[in-house]
C-alpha cells in the first residue's frame, strides 16, 4: 500500500497574462473550455482531504484568471485544507485580496521574474507587469498574509540574487524560494537561453550559504540548485507517487507536473475515477513507485533509498528513456550526454531569443 499524499497541486487553469519562457506548463496548453467547473474542483478538494492531503497549492497558469477563485478557496477551506495561492499577482485587486483573506486563504506565494522592471517585464512578456506585481505585494503586506517570494533563477537573472534577497526582505516575505529553472515544459524549449554558467551557479551557492546564516530567524531561504550541475540527482517529488500529486486543469491526475511527457503512461481523470483509487491503484502512479522498478545500476547503489533513481521526466527529456538512471548522476552513463549539452549551451556567446509561452 502506498503512503498517503501530503500535498496536492491544483492547476486550476493554463490561462495566464504572462508568457514566461521557463513556465513548467506543458507546451500544449489546455484551453478554457476543457477546465473543470467549480463544483468538480470542490469535489476533488473533498476527496483529497479524505485521502490524507493536508496542503493544497492553487496554481496555474495564473489562478486569478479563474473568476471563481474565491469560491474555490472557500471550498478548499471547507474541506479542511491548508490553502496556498501560487500567483503572479496579476489579476489580484485589493478588493479581491480582501475577499480571499475573509474566505480563509492561508498563504500567498508570489512569483517574481526579476528585480528591475525592464528585465522582469521582458522575461514575463508583459509590459507593466513588474509595477502591478509590486502594488499587489504592498497590499498583501498590509493584509498580513504570510508571503513566500518565488524567484525562478536562470542565466538572465542569477547574478541579481543579492538584490532578489533584498526584495524579499523589503516586501516582508517570510520565505523565499530561489528556484533555479528546471528544464521541463516551456523551459525545455528555452534551455539554451536559460542555462546558467557553472561560475554563476558556484557564486549563487556561496551567496545562499552566507545569506542563510546572516538572515536566520528573519528569512527562510529555500535554494533549488540547477540539476545539471549536481553530482547526484535529488529525490524528485520525494519519490514518484509517494508524497504528492498534481491535478491538471482538465482533471488529469499526475504524479508530477511533467509526467505527461512520458509517452507510454496513461493518466486517469478525477472526474471518471475516485482520487483514492487513482492514487493507490492506477498503473501510472505505480509505474515508478518505490524501488523495485529500478535498473541494476541503481539497485546496487548506496543512494537507492535516498534519491530513488532521480527524476523520470529528466531521464525522458535528456535520454529519451524514463526508465534510465537520472542523467544528473555521476555514476550514470547518461551523464556524458548531459555534460555534452552543458558544453554546447554555456559557451560564451549571446544566448538565443526566448520562445515565449503563448
Amino acid at each position: 500500500m502506498a503512503d498517503l499524499p501530503l500535498a496536492m497541486l491544483a492547476e486550476l487553469t493554463h490561462r495566464c497574462p504572462l508568457a514566461c519562457p521557463y513556465c513548467s506548463n506543458p507546451q500544449e496548453l489546455t484551453g478554457r473550455d476543457a477546465e473543470l467547473s467549480t463544483a468538480q474542483w470542490a469535489d476533488i478538494f473533498r476527496q483529497a482531504a479524505d485521502l490524507g492531503v493536508l496542503q493544497l497549492h492553487l496554481s496555474g497558469g495564473e489562478p486569478a484568471s479563474r473568476r471563481d477563485l474565491l469560491e474555490l478557496v472557500t471550498a478548499a477551506r471547507e474541506a479542511g485544507l491548508y490553502t496556498n495561492l501560487i500567483t503572479s499577482g496579476i489579476g489580484l485587486t485589493p478588493a479581491r485580496l480582501e475577499a480571499l483573506d475573509a474566505a480563509g486563504l492561508d498563504h500567498i506565494q508570489l512569483s517574481v521574474q526579476g528585480v528591475r522592471a525592464e528585465l522582469a517585464d521582458r522575461i514575463g512578456g508583459y509590459a507593466g507587469g513588474f509595477d502591478r506585481k509590486m502594488h499587489v505585494a504592498d497590499h498583501i503586506a498590509r493584509l498580513g498574509f504570510p508571503l513566500t517570494l518565488n524567484a525562478v533563477m536562470h542565466r538572465e537573472n542569477l547574478d541579481d540574487l543579492p538584490a532578489t534577497l533584498d526584495m524579499a526582505l523589503r516586501l516582508g516575505a517570510r520565505r523565499i524560494e530561489i528556484a533555479c529553472v528546471q528544464f521541463q515544459g516551456w523551459a525545455l524549449a528555452n534551455r539554451a537561453a536559460l542555462q546558467p554558467s557553472r561560475d554563476q551557479v558556484a557564486r549563487a551557492k556561496e551567496l545562499v550559504r552566507a545569506a542563510s546564516a546572516r538572515l536566520k530567524g528573519q528569512l527562510v531561504i529555500d535554494f533549488v540548485p540547477p540539476d545539471y550541475y549536481s553530482d547526484f540527482p535529488k529525490a524528485c517529488m520525494n519519490g514518484w507517487g509517494s508524497t504528492g500529486l498534481n491535478i491538471a486543469p482538465d482533471g488529469t491526475v499526475l504524479p508530477c507536473h511533467a509526467a505527461q511527457t512520458i509517452p507510454h503512461l496513461t493518466f486517469e481523470n478525477a472526474t471518471a475515477r475516485p482520487l483514492a483509487e487513482i492514487w493507490h491503484d492506477s498503473a501510472a502512479f505505480n509505474a515508478y513507485r518505490g524501488t523495485d522498478w529500478l535498473p541494476e545500476l541503481c539497485q546496487s547503489c548506496d543512494r537507492r533509498d535516498v534519491d530513488f533513481g532521480g527524476c523520470r521526466c529528466q531521464a525522458m527529456a535528456v535520454l529519451g528513456d524514463p526508465g534510465a538512471p537520472d542523467p544528473v548522476c555521476r555514476k550514470s552513463p547518461g551523464r556524458a550526454v548531459l555534460d555534452d549539452l552543458l558544453s554546447q549551451e554555456t559557451v560564451d556567446i549571446a544566448p538565443p531569443d526566448f520562445v515565449y509561452r503563448r
